[in-house]
């Protein structure tokens, strides 16, 4: 079975400046002259680590990491002004022209799958390939089990995230998140921040992982996950309804994998689905023995694979 490169320090890293309220933070690692690679990291709003430079050969791949507005070392921390999908897609454009890279590998899971594709289909001319895991559009559908269908598997997290709020603000979690997740008041929002985030974690892996749920209800993760997710979750992301898959069309000329797992509760196997029914072009792997964590196992291997396999050949075998 795969496993991840061996740790490696950024090369160079910066803050860019995006307009005069947000920054966002980049950093390179691996070879300068190798093939550009970038990583999406989920949420939306979660912020990337370091060990997310190591799903790259670091011999063979320019290593690009960075934290989509709001989120992780980018600020303002949770800065919702501003914050769209169509922001976040000439983010990324502006990161490649400020590294004078003039196409590269585009790597994302969960909301960096959602990202991924909807960079990919503005932009697929910058794509030299795509690697995708725990697909998820940002439908109505996808939002309504995240927070109300899931509890049929997970009724114990979602008894919790629906316990935090009185009884009178349940009707609607999403709305009464968000009213908390605004407040200006840390003592209101954190907790709420804390309550959503820790709940994603509970239910993102296939057996119970502490230290998956412990990176979730850290101060920085909860905020900008929360938060942003709410907040993107308000706006159906800031595209028109199914956008992403009517699309889909555009990127039929791009090298794609798409890796899922079985029994992924927060992304559920049916969007990677009919995306891949709409995309035969692209590769589609399911993990038989996984959920939604990129960590898991099996995914991990197919992840890691699927960048071998574009290092030696530029496309997915």
């Amino acid at each position: 079975m795969a496993d991840l490169f061996p740790e490696i320090e950024a090369s160079a890293s910066g803050m860019l400046a995006l307009d005069s309220l947000h920054t966002m933070y980049w950093e390179e690692s691996g070879n300068p002259d190798g093939i550009p690679a970038v990583f999406l990291h989920g949420g939306p709003g979660a912020g990337s680590t370091p060990k997310h430079r190591r799903f790259f050969d670091p011999a063979a791949y320019r290593i690009v990491v960075y934290d989509q507005r709001g989120a992780g070392r980018s600020t303002p921390l949770g800065e919702l002004r501003d914050n769209t999908t169509p922001h976040l897609i000439d983010d990324l454009e502006l990161l490649r022209r400020h590294l004078g890279i003039g196409r590269w590998l585009v790597f994302g899971g969960s909301w960096g799958s959602t990202l991924s594709i909807a960079y990919a289909e503005a932009h697929p001319e910058r794509c030299l390939g795509l690697v995708l895991r725990g697909i998820f559009l940002c439908r109505r559908s996808e939002i309504e089990w995240f927070l109300g269908g899931i509890r049929t598997v997970y009724p114990e997290p979602w008894e919790r995230l629906s316990g935090f709020l009185p009884s009178t603000e349940r009707g609607d979690l999403l709305k009464s998140y968000y009213r908390r997740l605004t407040d200006p008041d840390a003592a209101v929002h954190m907790p709420a921040a804390r309550a959503w985030s820790t709940f994603e974690g509970s239910c993102s892996t296939l057996l119970p992982d502490p230290g998956t749920v412990a990176y979730f209800a850290g101060d920085v993760v909860a905020l900008g996950l929360a938060r942003i997710e709410a907040h993107y979750f308000m706006n159906d992301i800031f595209l028109p309804a199914n956008a992403l898959l009517e699309n889909v069309r555009r990127l039929a000329e791009i090298p794609s994998v798409i890796v899922q797992g079985r029994y992924d509760m927060v992304c559920p196997s049916i969007t990677a689905h009919e995306l891949a029914a709409a995309w035969p072009e692209a590769r589609y792997r399911v993990i038989p023995d996984a959920g939604h964590s990129v960590w898991e196992p099996g995914i991990l291997a197919a992840l890691i694979e699927a960048t071998e396999s574009f290092k030696r050949t530029g496309a997915f075998r």
